[in-house]
């Protein structure tokens, strides 16, 4: 791996990158530009735009081409061929893993340097979905992505089209926008195997150092100590021992801490695996920031922070209130009601926006029996996988939720589910996701007639009942379509 600026002879210039020495495989369009960024911060968009894809693995080879087709159709409808398209095919998963060559490790290139770089030079791209092995040996490539590029916003707008398959009653009244922290929480990688050195390193610098409580690794009300034969005191010693110290869960003597520290007492390490969990103020009030901005932007009623601050304080519960300190120093926010909640002044409209927070777990169950309540969320990392996942459930499923991934430098938009490998070449898969994305991204650019085309085109298929199979198994008297058959469906309807 690498992150030097890499200089092929006559190529490019890209800092940064996954994996491999810098290869030229990617070809680009003979016509088209690049997006830029002008000096006031705004996106600039050609009428012929350069838009790296990354086709995908599984079902991708199905998805993408579809949505591709779509998008070109509304472009040509909306602009009447005065705006268009230049596609640029880069790689990424297994497709890149046949393209180019392996790392000087050895290790097959899942994420060239090529790829990373052409997606920050053009600013606005667009992926397919992409394999990780589970247990094998690279981490998500969706993750990489996001920390290469500092995408720090996972977006996911969830809504209801009329005629979609819900376990709800009225599924109608889901409609939020998660704005997910992208680049912190559990989800940086930062942990150690069980039974590791580093594990074990770690647990005595935590119980030694750090003072904390060593029943967290050590000794539970009962259970005895995994001592080394090099412990002179002997098990039975050491067990009375620990017993006696043991108060509320907690170890105080010293004397087990000594030991530690000599390595005469072995710790539960082959039984622990560590992770580190870290929240930043910049990367909290980043995100909230926009959610906020967003909301403003939307004409939307709230903005909620769903954390769980009440167990883990320092992380989450900071989460929480650099997310209220923010709305105050930067929009104003004032109590609300005279509560824990506040509020600030659409400037656009004069309207409230409240600011509130709700813990996790009673917003999961919120979100069910009174969707309506809430708008737009902030939310930490994992909070915000579970979050979009059940709410992509309540609105039919994450095979039509979008999503994107959004930094101050560049997006990338995106198909939310997995590869299905089972159905990949079939033509059978629901290229809705991808194509809703797609939608996002125009929007994104700003082309927002091409946009609402493609919105009236899938609300008016799915409305005809012509959807495809993991619809139609659940929908009466619906006319099934392939993966390519609901594209052109979806032009039809525009």
């Amino acid at each position: 791996m690498t992150n030097e600026a890499i200089i092929p002879p006559g190529g490019r210039k890209f800092t940064g990158g996954s994996q491999g020495t810098f290869e030229n495989k990617v070809v680009e369009p003979s016509v088209g530009k690049k997006m830029r960024y002008e000096t006031d911060g705004k996106l600039w968009v050609p009428d012929n735009p350069i838009i790296p894809f990354i086709e995908g693995d599984g079902i991708g080879v199905d998805v993408t081409p579809a949505m591709i087709k779509v998008v070109d159709a509304a472009v040509e409808k909306a602009y009447k061929g005065k705006r268009k398209i230049a596609w640029m095919e880069i790689y990424a998963g297994e497709k890149a893993k046949k393209i180019y060559q392996k790392d000087i490790y050895g290790n097959d290139t899942w994420l060239p340097a090529e790829t990373v770089g052409l997606i920050r030079e053009h600013i606005v791209a667009i992926k397919g979905p992409l394999t990780t092995p589970v247990g094998g040996g690279i981490r998500s490539l969706n993750v990489s992505l996001r920390q290469e590029l500092d995408l720090y916003i996972c977006l996911r707008p969830v809504r209801y089209f009329y005629g979609v398959p819900s376990p709800l009653k009225n599924p109608e009244l889901t409609d939020m926008v998660i704005f997910r922290e992208n680049s912190e929480d559990i989800y940086t990688g930062i942990e150690w195997k069980a039974g590791s050195a580093e594990a074990d390193k770690l647990m005595k610098f935590l119980c030694c150092e750090m003072e904390v409580a060593e029943s967290k690794f050590l000794c539970k009300q009962g259970t005895a100590h995994d001592f080394s034969k090099k412990c002179w005191f002997g098990m039975k010693f050491c067990s009375f021992f620990c017993s006696l110290f043991c108060k509320k869960g907690a170890v105080h003597n010293f004397l087990c801490r000594a030991l530690i520290k000599k390595n005469y007492v072995h710790t539960f390490s082959k039984e622990c695996g560590l992770g580190v969990k870290f929240c930043t103020k910049e990367g909290t009030q980043r995100l909230v920031r926009a959610a906020i901005q967003y909301a403003i932007d939307h004409d939307r009623q709230s903005v909620t922070l769903v954390h769980k601050g009440n167990i883990m304080k320092f992380t989450e519960g900071a989460f929480k209130n650099w997310g209220y300190q923010l709305a105050c120093e930067e929009f104003g926010a004032s109590p609300f009601e005279g509560g824990a909640w506040m509020k600030i002044q659409n400037p656009k409209n004069g309207k409230d926006i409240i600011i509130k927070d709700v813990i996790a777990d009673a917003f999961l169950q919120q979100i069910l029996l009174s969707p309506e309540k809430y708008d737009v969320i902030a939310c930490m990392n994992l909070n915000g996988d579970y979050i979009s996942d059940a709410l992509a459930a309540q609105v039919g499923g994450i095979g039509i939720a979008p999503g994107a991934n959004i930094g101050d430098k560049c997006a990338l938009f995106e198909a939310t589910h997995g590869t299905a490998p089972k159905y990949a070449g079939q033509n059978k898969a629901n290229p809705g996701s991808i194509i809703l994305s797609a939608e996002m991204m125009l929007r994104h650019m700003d082309w927002n007639e091409a946009a609402d085309l493609m919105i009236k085109g899938i609300t008016n298929a799915i409305k005809n009942k012509t959807i495809t199979y993991d619809f139609a198994r659940f929908t009466q008297d619906a006319q099934e379509r392939k993966c390519s058959e609901f594209a052109d469906d979806i032009i039809e309807n525009m």
